[in-house]
């Protein structure tokens, strides 16, 4: 497959003059309206539409606030009777009526149309490689043709859906077969009928393109094509992320922990059994959206983040708790009944990135206890993962433990999480010598066993892609004291960052052209717009120019840019959200993945402290 082929000619596709098509749309919503018949005959439409061979199928969808998308699909002889079909039958819909087609501010029109519909085995369809059997979410659609009637699975379906998978496009086709009537599993039907050459299956693409207010917005995965990266915009997408968590801070100083965009449901797709009254919540994605707005304090000095940042933290300190350590009193964080070295780990650096940024000492108590407690978590240079988990020790202390049970109870994450905190005091809690001090001696064991002799121990736990974004954050944190500059530890973080960079596709080594910057395991896998890992990344540029070496700062540099660029595609601006249950919820956001339409604080927070801190090097 000629990759760079493909993307060169959609890149090109994108370059069009649209104006053709806005005036189809704008018809079509004349005729919808005003139930006249459509006339598209002043349109010069042949760039688009053929009507000596017509796409394979069209659709019309209507969006609008708080109902379910409406939508009608047919293939007639030419452009015009395609168009006047779908309209007649949309506007005989039950529900057509609750759409406000005339005014262009409050209903949206897309038009999606077949491009290309090849023929495929139910059992070689794959996402695991780039070849002509693969399914790639919003992308590629489905057709089944089944006793002379076809069903479709549209490649914007995956974004209005929220799909991801293979599976959810089967389910969903399967479902829409018309005489699978009264069959209970109707995947398997589908299976089962394909596998016998009852069914035939097809691989779809298409081009689609949603109205925006006056305009015409063309669609690739469903989202609008960012042409490069740029410093404005991924300022844009971290102020107005920021905002967009204040928006639906609590009360209490929580914030609002998981939104489903589709569904506009608040029930977490890891937790789903748990009642509305009582949904999941994890202090340490909590601390991160603290982190957010300290972020954007520091680059505004708008007071209104720093009146949340600190709402954020006192939501912390009141899961606090106390306890004697050999280092004096210790606290800890203590939510859903578990004591995570992480919580109090990213608890402190919140803490500490508050005073940094405002030199406001009013929690400088629960600092002391904090690093006091991580201290105590370390045992022969090993970070302990818990220091209560309700499955061990009925729930009480973990102050001894087996080895079995430190080796199942360890976390990858935690101990980079409770360096960084533990670096930030160590090079910015100048109040207390000897806590600085007591920290500086006992953290350079972690460092060591972390950096040495984890690989040895828990090699089951590292990836392909390495993951360990907080350790790296916490080095080039530990790297401001010359002291801290061990080669192991320096090499821990380049030789990590550059393997992210292996593993992150290219321009034109893959057939999609959003895919640029995204990481991977294995190429060919669905790609990773991965904020998570690029906070290690940025971290590394920081480190590298820290330590003057300049080709690796520009290498590490670019590669974030990139990185960031691909990431584009999560931001929730008001034109890709058109497919969202209620639009007015999610401006500003920043979702899971490039189809997934769910934000969690943390999908927030990586990309948001990812953007701000590549943001900052153009300052810098």
């Amino acid at each position: 497959m000629d990759f760079k082929l493909q993307n060169d000619k959609d890149r090109e596709f994108y370059k069009k003059d649209f104006s053709k098509i806005n005036d189809l749309l704008k018809v079509i919503r004349k005729a919808l309206a005003e139930n006249v018949p459509v006339d598209i005959s002043n349109i010069d439409y042949s760039e688009f539409f053929d009507d000596k061979n017509m796409p394979d199928i069209t659709y019309i969808t209507l969006f609008q606030s708080n109902n379910k998308p409406l939508r009608f699909g047919s293939k007639r002889e030419n452009l015009q009777k395609t168009l006047q079909r779908i309209i007649d039958v949309i506007r005989q819909n039950k529900n057509f009526d609750k759409f406000n087609v005339k005014d262009e501010n409050i209903c949206r029109l897309m038009i999606e149309y077949t491009t290309e519909v090849a023929p495929v085995k139910y059992e070689n369809l794959h996402m695991v490689s780039f070849d002509e059997n693969r399914f790639e979410p919003g992308i590629n659609g489905l057709k089944a043709l089944y006793k002379k009637k076809n069903a479709y699975y549209m490649p914007t379906d995956a974004i209005v859906r929220s799909h991801m998978t293979i599976g959810k496009a089967l389910e969903f086709i399967a479902n829409r077969i018309p005489d699978f009537g009264d069959i209970k599993d109707k995947q398997k039907a589908l299976k089962e009928k394909c596998k016998c050459d009852e069914c035939k299956l097809f691989l779809t693409k298409s081009r689609a393109f949603v109205t925006y207010k006056d305009e015409c917005v063309p669609l690739y995965r469903g989202n609008t094509l960012y042409d490069e990266f740029d410093f404005d915009t991924t300022w844009k997408i971290f102020q107005t992320s920021a905002d967009w968590s204040i928006k639906n801070m609590k009360d209490d100083g929580r914030f609002l922990y998981y939104y489903d965009c589709a569904e506009d449901s608040f029930k977490d797709h890891e937790h789903p059994t748990r009642p509305l009254n009582n949904l999941y919540y994890n202090c340490l994605r909590h601390s991160g959206g603290a982190i957010v707005l300290i972020r954007a304090y520091q680059a505004t000095k708008n007071k209104k983040y720093l009146k949340a940042a600190k709402k954020a933290l006192k939501f912390t300190i009141s899961i606090t708790r106390k306890h004697k350590t050999p280092f004096g009193e210790g606290m800890y964080v203590f939510y859903n009944q578990k004591a995570k070295l992480g919580g109090t780990g990213i608890g402190l650096v919140s803490l500490m990135q508050y005073r940094i940024a405002t030199g406001d000492k009013c929690f400088d108590k629960y600092i002391k206890g904090y690093a006091r407690h991580l201290l105590s978590r370390i045992y022969n240079g090993e970070f302990l993962g818990y220091y209560i988990h309700p499955g061990y020790h009925n729930g009480e202390p973990l102050e001894t433990m087996t080895e079995e049970e430190r080796k199942t109870t360890f976390s990858f994450y935690y101990p980079g999480e409770a360096l960084l905190g533990l670096a930030l005091v160590a090079n910015h809690f100048k109040s207390d010598k000897k806590l600085q001090a007591l920290v500086r001696e006992k953290s350079r064991d972690a460092l060591d066993w972390i950096v040495n002799e984890r690989p040895k121990i828990y090699s089951n736990l590292f990836t392909a892609l390495p993951s360990d974004a907080w350790l790296m954050q916490a080095i080039e944190e530990w790297a401001s004291d010359p002291d801290f500059r061990d080669e192991a530890y320096i090499n821990f973080v380049f030789n990590d960052a550059k393997e992210m960079i292996k593993r992150m596709y290219k321009k034109d080594d893959s057939p999609y052209i959003d895919y640029e910057g995204g990481m991977y395991y294995e190429h060919g896998d669905h790609y990773y717009p991965d904020g998570a890992r690029c906070e290690g990344l940025v971290a590394a540029y920081y480190l590298a120019k820290k330590l003057g070496q300049k080709e690796l700062e520009e290498e590490f540099l670019t590669a974030c840019k990139l990185a960031a660029h691909c990431q584009y595609q999560l931001y929730i601006n008001e034109k890709v959200n058109y497919g969202h249950l209620v639009p007015e919820k999610t401006a500003g956001a920043i979702k899971f993945k490039a189809t997934r339409q769910w934000v969690r604080v943390d999908s927030i927070q990586h990309v948001a402290c990812f953007f701000i801190r590549l943001f900052w090097s153009k300052e810098k």
